[in-house]
């Protein structure tokens, strides 16, 4: 015999037929697109992996909620847009959180946000040197063939606090109460390869040589003749960072702060770049190239000067550089330094789309621990959309994507984002296009099914990104650490 549910309420803005609400006993999320996710990491194993490297001092005998499992309820509660532990006091009934967290939906609740909050501030030193190094090794584990070359973007990333966080200090230029995070990305990847959790007043590049020292020595270890570059804004441009890229033997251009020498010596430079303008009434770009050393400089270095002239006045930018090219091409070498614009949005996506700035445990080491979370959610998502990325298909006689330019690059990228919303998609596109979609969950003795809408427009993606998943070989073998 069926019950009829009882209704909330009524709405009657469509005449003449009421628009009844009323509660559905049947077992429902609104995240289902996180389960190819789910399928995708058990394929690579980036959240087991993640779950071995943490030390549980916890008696066994009194354990309902292994780490594994509560770091699963948070990198994915994160990719779907719950960045805080108290998300989890609702999502803990959810039956698709409990199937990314290898339960039955019928199976007991999950971890409560108490249970949460206490997992995030048990994670021990050792267990974070482990992540460190687990971060590299994933990397270095996501190339099916040994790369010639790699670049890494260094990036110091402002995170305003909202509390009294152990070691979050007021910092001058920024204007607020902070921690100053340090990324280094992977340009050929996109994922996170290393980051640092600084205090609220510390240098752009306090203990980046250090994070470069134990970056370039893993991979060297893996791959013995691999070119390293490097790049970063002028707050990495400083006799530290200079000498250990030089001993590492590692290529590197780093912004440079202008002074009044740089300004004498691109002086001529910026006169002839302004006379083009009056002359032409066309926007100016010129470069060159000098030997120069600072005081604090043990010998002279090589610097790009960019000078521009235009309708909004005139501009002068400078980098100092180890590329062997440089001094032939200056201009190439200044665009290729640009370029680090790029892992900057990757940066926005941990930010606004990750929400890696909610640091908001006490504990400073408990922080730390939260950005490896928010890092590791930006790594699964963005492996996964690299491996069902379809872009347009150009002819043979098209000039190639990376050399377009002006309203040629606008209109690919363009057709790019409605052939291909995904392959490139921010995390917020992902939780709009996949991942939030309502789903009936319902388990049996013989199986456990999920059913979508057939409404659902964006049904082809789900089926694309699953078709897929599928078909992908898993990784052999775990981390060992």
């Amino acid at each position: 015999m069926s019950i009829q549910a009882a209704s909330l309420f009524e709405l009657d803005f469509l005449e003449p037929l009421p628009i009844v609400v009323e509660v559905s006993e049947a077992s429902m999320s609104s995240d289902a697109g996180l389960l190819p996710l789910k399928q995708f990491d058990q394929r690579i194993g980036l959240t087991e992996q993640f779950g071995q490297s943490l030390n549980d001092p916890r008696d066994p005998n009194f354990i309902d909620h292994t780490f594994l499992e509560m770091s699963r309820m948070r990198i994915f509660g994160i990719l779907a847009g719950y960045e805080d532990q108290n998300d989890h006091d609702t999502l803990r009934t959810d039956p698709v959180f409990k199937l990314i967290a290898d339960r039955s939906p019928a199976a007991p609740d999950l971890a409560s946000q108490p249970t949460i909050s206490r997992f995030e501030n048990l994670i021990d030193v050792p267990s974070l040197n482990r992540l460190r190094a687990l971060f590299v090794e994933q990397f270095i584990a996501s190339f099916a063939q040994p790369p010639l070359s790699l670049t890494f973007d260094l990036d110091a990333v402002d995170d305003p606090v909202h509390g009294s966080q152990q070691l979050s200090l007021f910092h001058g230029f920024y204007g607020q109460h902070q921690y100053l995070p340090l990324v280094i990305t992977s340009v050929e990847t996109d994922q996170v390869v290393m980051l640092s959790l600084r205090h609220g007043t510390a240098a752009a590049s306090l203990g980046a040589d250090d994070d470069l020292e134990f970056l370039v020595s893993r991979l060297r270890a893996a791959w013995p003749g691999v070119q390293i570059r490097v790049r970063g804004d002028g707050g990495f441009g400083n006799p530290t960072m200079y000498a250990v890229c030089e001993r590492l033997d590692i290529t590197y251009t780093f912004g440079l702060s202008t002074n009044e020498v740089l300004k004498r010596e691109s002086e001529a430079l910026l006169a002839e770049a302004v006379r083009l303008w009056e002359t032409t009434s066309e926007p100016q770009r010129l470069f060159d190239g000098f030997w120069y050393r600072a005081r604090s400089w043990a010998e002279p270095r090589w610097v790009v000067v960019k000078s521009e002239a235009n309708a909004h006045g005139t501009n002068r930018r400078f980098v100092v550089t180890n590329r062997r090219g440089a001094r032939l091409y200056p201009e190439a070498t200044y665009d290729e330094y640009v370029m680090r614009g790029e892992s900057e949005n990757r940066n926005k996506e941990l930010k606004c789309g990750l929400a890696i700035d909610r640091l908001s445990d006490h504990r400073f080491m408990a922080n730390l621990f939260r950005m490896y979370l928010h890092a590791a959610a930006m790594n699964l998502l963005v492996r996964l959309r690299r491996e069902i990325v379809n872009p347009p298909i150009q002819e043979p006689s098209e000039i190639p994507v990376e050399a377009l330019v002006g309203k040629s690059r606008k209109k690919y990228q363009n057709a790019r984002r409605r052939r291909d919303p995904l392959g490139e998609g921010q995390p917020h596109t992902w939780r709009l296009l996949l991942i939030k979609v309502a789903a009936t969950v319902v388990v049996s003795t013989r199986r456990i099914l999920i059913q979508l809408s057939r409404s659902w427009p964006n049904r082809n993606f789900f089926e694309h990104v699953s078709q897929h998943v599928l078909k992908r070989p898993a990784i052999a073998g775990h981390w060992a650490g």
